[in-house]
């Protein structure tokens, strides 16, 4: 990995993971990766997850408790054109934010602790509210019912993939074609590409 796509700064790692909806969970039972995407929520420095007591997913960490969890937001794809226009297909490429978290996952026992995570996990997926709050008596059933476990991270690494290697010429070029491209993704792209550009 080349050093100038890593960050370290945790509010901006912080910001992908609370800004993101959902990862991809990996695990391993008997050497054979298993990997699913998830919703989350980062809690206390850790990654929070929720589900069913039973199944594969369940049956794994029971067995084995070492994982990786993986945040990725896509942003515009790079047309090899862009940077140069030498007719070579090398360029091309997508840029991104991506977050990997390696660690131990731990299943939650504590009641409170449950309720506390489902209701940041609630919040973070619907802002508006508009339910009543887990706390309440009401919930008690399905939230014993609901297995709550969270990943302890031991590494973090962020990298972000926005041109910041490019030389001046190359950089500009690119800006030029998302402005005339000009789609969504293109928009933000710019503003992370001059955010991050050194």
């Amino acid at each position: 990995m080349k050093q100038i796509f890593e960050i370290t700064n945790k509010e901006t790692i912080n910001e992908v993971l609370d800004n993101a909806e959902y990862g991809t969970l990996s695990i391993c039972d008997n050497n054979t990766p298993y990997s699913l995407p998830i919703n989350f929520v980062k809690l206390n420095e850790e990654i929070c997850f929720h589900g069913s007591k039973k199944g594969k997913k369940i049956d794994i960490i029971k067995n084995n408790n070492l994982a990786s969890f993986c945040v990725v937001k896509s942003y515009s794809i790079i047309q090899s054109y862009f940077s140069l226009n030498d007719k070579l297909a090398c360029p091309a490429t997508q840029f991104f934010q991506s977050v990997i978290i390696d660690g131990k996952i731990q299943f939650v026992e504590n009641y409170c602790e449950k309720v506390e995570i489902l209701s940041q996990l609630m919040k973070k997926l619907q802002k508006e509210g508009r339910y009543k709050p887990l706390c309440e008596d009401i919930y008690k059933k399905m939230i014993n019912a609901t297995i709550v476990y969270k990943l302890i991270p031991t590494k973090t690494k962020a990298k972000f993939k926005f041109g910041q290697n490019l030389s001046q010429e190359k950089f500009d070029n690119v800006i030029k074609h998302l402005k005339q491209r000009a789609n969504h993704d293109d928009i933000l792209t710019i503003k992370m590409m001059k955010g991050l550009k050194i």
